[in-house]
């Protein structure tokens, strides 16, 4: 099979160059040049602004499956993944059974190897996600694990964390943890302030954020390995991280693209589809996040993709689950609501999660195997059910038209 991208700009972390055309023939580069000519059986990728960079990725995807096939499973991931640009994930590992050992990570290596998205597991810290005992971390990284989380269910016990940097340093293995700390979050729904109070809404605290990152920090500089902050939301977290990395802490981060443009202010219709964690708060934290992501503090940006069936979100705000799929708007918000350049997006959606993951970053080169994405930030969609790959819904940008569009991914077998 041939495809042709016509008077495509080429956009890496850096730059993007002037348009040029692409032929792409069974999955491989095979020129780049201008005016390339298109012969009876190649497909053709042409619009005013089209742009291709390396796949994006995307870390801590939850897929649902095994165990929860009925909010989220592989083939459906891959196509919401597909659908927003991304041609590999790095999917958590809460599931039934949760991924924690090397039967489970096989279980996903051998079950998506057909699907056309790339999927890099991530294996739990501890058995079950529980926060007890130590998983197999050894093995499931022998097996394909990229890293070790319990992924939503931040690790609380302190000590255990300390003993999987220990043990991982072995290996130069990556530790991700969510700072969310349990017992200071306390059964919040959204951010304490005060919209919180306004609403009658039990609050979470900056506090509970903050202190488990600090926490992190602190152990990190004790066990010398490495550390990835994921979810960052506070003006606060950032100033902590900032400063780890200035003082030579192997310590990396990421936030998620709805913390970056919207606020608590969000909740005053009580829509339970902006329910999510870490909770969306104030404007002053999503300008320090995004200084942090312009300052190359925020190490990349995700998705937050947290997929529920109708029963669990559509309740009263205060029973409804936190979550909201986000695998196929992510960029398009990137697009509506930030004035992100594009090639800080693509350093943010795709070179940096591959380098701090361990993953070759795919090149746009004569000769190479493709791994594209091709969007067009000038395009408008409507998010429509038929729109979306995800099995779940819950979105609240349902029927609303946006901005910036995926056209297709292109990968090679």
């Amino acid at each position: 099979m041939k495809i042709l991208l016509q008077k495509v700009r080429i956009v890496d972390g850096s730059s993007e160059s002037e348009p040029q055309d692409i032929l792409i023939q069974d999955g491989r580069i095979v020129a780049i040049g201008s005016s390339l000519e298109a012969e009876k059986d190649t497909q053709v990728w042409a619009s005013q602004h089209l742009c291709v960079s390396a796949g994006w990725l995307d870390v801590g995807v939850q897929t649902g499956d095994p165990g929860y096939e009925h909010r989220e499973d592989l083939r459906t991931v891959a196509m919401a993944a597909a659908r927003g640009g991304f041609t590999a994930i790095a999917p958590f590992p809460n599931t039934a059974p949760a991924i924690h050992s090397k039967s489970e990570i096989l279980y996903i290596r051998n079950n998506t190897s057909a699907l056309g998205v790339h999927f890099y597991p991530i294996g739990a810290v501890s058995e079950d996600c529980a926060g007890k005992d130590l998983a197999e971390l050894f093995d499931m990284h022998a097996a394909g694990a990229v890293a070790f989380s319990d992924g939503k269910k931040s690790v609380q016990d302190a000590g255990l964390l300390l003993r999987a940097m220990q043990y991982v340093r072995a290996f130069d293995g990556l530790i991700i943890n969510e700072p969310h700390h349990k017992t200071i979050a306390g059964g919040g729904q959204m951010h304490e302030g005060a919209i919180s109070t306004s609403l009658g809404l039990k609050g979470v605290p900056a506090l509970a954020e903050e202190m488990m990152v600090q926490r992190d920090l602190s152990l990190l500089e004790y066990a010398e390995g490495r550390l990835h902050i994921h979810l960052v939301s506070t003006a606060r977290s950032v100033a902590l991280i900032r400063a780890a990395k200035r003082a030579g802490l192997q310590v990396t981060c990421s936030a998620a693209v709805a913390n970056l443009f919207f606020t608590d202010a969000e909740m005053r219709d009580f829509d339970s589809h902006w329910k999510v964690l870490p909770p969306l708060r104030t404007q002053a934290d999503t300008e320090a996040l995004l200084e942090g992501l312009r300052d190359g503090t925020i190490d990349f940006l995700v998705s937050n993709h947290s997929p529920w069936d109708e029963e669990a979100k559509n309740l009263e705000f205060p029973y409804a689950e936190f979550g909201m799929i986000g695998l196929e708007t992510a960029f398009s918000l990137c697009c509506n609501f930030g004035q992100l350049p594009l090639p800080l997006l693509v350093e943010k959606m795709s070179l940096a999660p591959r380098r701090i993951l361990g993953i070759p970053v795919p090149e746009i080169k004569v000769g190479e195997k493709a791994e594209l994405t091709v969007f067009d930030p000038t395009v408008s969609w409507t998010v429509t059910p038929d729109s979306l790959g995800s099995k779940s819904r819950n979105t609240p940008f349902m029927g609303r038209t946006l901005q910036g569009k995926v056209l297709t991914t292109i990968i090679s077998a």
